[in-house]
């Protein structure tokens, strides 16, 4: 009898793909976020665009005016990274520069910057997401301090867009860890899966595509690509130009090579963090438990 969905682990699936051959890995990543950011920079360029997806639920959690007393019911129980300080330092930077053409973009506080490394469920109601709290708990501190014996770096730092939302994104590369040279991010992902799949719970991420990103900015104001209440075509010229100057910068500075080049170790400085509730945007909810750092 084949697995179920539920059983199925979808990382080892992109492993296998790429002979678990850590530059095809990388090569993957890099195809999926080429292929993106092209897909989305036509749409915003076509005389067809339709500006901005708002962010509606966002919108009413950051002016609470526009509906007293909302409530973000989108419940989740998840496995978070925060980026070091070598990364933070140039996001803010970043986030300036995307403000000077978008200025109604909500911008993501430093203190809630992250990538989502596991995903156990989401969309749930408070009380389904505190019944999965014990079935993980005995597991928890095997996923959280997988990071301090199976160390992953992520490298390349890309501007990543679409009409909702504007993220970085970064490539696996081979690991510093000896023994564990060809254990890349991707790697850790499908190990924290099953990890957390041998509590007996089912996991329920919502994908398992091969991005490393974290968002730093959403769009919660349809005004900032529209002029007279219609979408305005060179505003959105303009962030896409600028968006493409920002990897320019990117890439000359930080990128391998590069000025600075700088590397994201998973787990260093701050440890894996585990964390339930309404998490969507980084602040919310609850943290469980926090990992060792290195």
């Amino acid at each position: 009898m084949p697995d179920s969905p539920h059983h199925v682990n979808p990382y080892e699936l992109i492993i296998q793909t790429c002979e678990n051959n850590t530059v095809k890995i990388q090569t993957s990543y890099e195809e999926y976020r080429i292929a993106r950011n092209a897909q989305q920079k036509a749409k915003f360029l076509s005389p067809a665009f339709e500006g901005a997806s708002v962010d509606r639920i966002l919108q009413r959690i950051v002016n609470p005016t526009l509906e007293p007393g909302f409530v973000d019911t989108r419940n989740a129980m998840v496995f978070i990274a925060r980026p070091p300080e070598i990364i933070k330092s140039f996001i803010t930077e970043c986030q300036q520069m995307l403000s000077e053409v978008v200025p109604n973009l909500w911008i993501v506080p430093q203190t809630s910057l992250h990538t989502t490394v596991l995903e156990i469920a989401h969309s749930r109601t408070p009380e389904e997401i505190a019944s999965l709290v014990p079935q993980i708990r005995g597991v928890a501190p095997s996923i959280l301090n997988h990071t301090c014996t199976h160390r992953t770096r992520l490298i390349k730092p890309l501007l990543c867009f679409d009409a909702s939302a504007i993220a970085l994104s970064f490539l696996p590369t081979l690991a510093s860890t000896p023994g564990y040279e060809a254990y890349t991010y991707h790697h850790l992902r499908r190990d924290l899966f099953a990890l957390a799949r041998g509590s007996g719970t089912a996991i329920e991420s919502r994908y398992a595509v091969p991005s490393a990103h974290m968002t730093l900015g959403r769009f919660i104001c349809a005004e900032d690509l529209y002029t007279g209440g219609r979408v305005d075509l060179e505003k959105a010229r303009q962030l896409v130009a600028r968006i493409d100057g920002i990897n320019a910068w990117l890439e000359r500075e930080y990128w391998p090579g590069g000025i600075e080049a700088i590397e994201w170790v998973v787990g260093s400085e701050m440890g894996l963090e585990w964390r339930i509730g309404p998490v969507w945007y980084g602040s919310g909810g609850e943290t469980l438990m926090v990992g060792e750092t290195f």
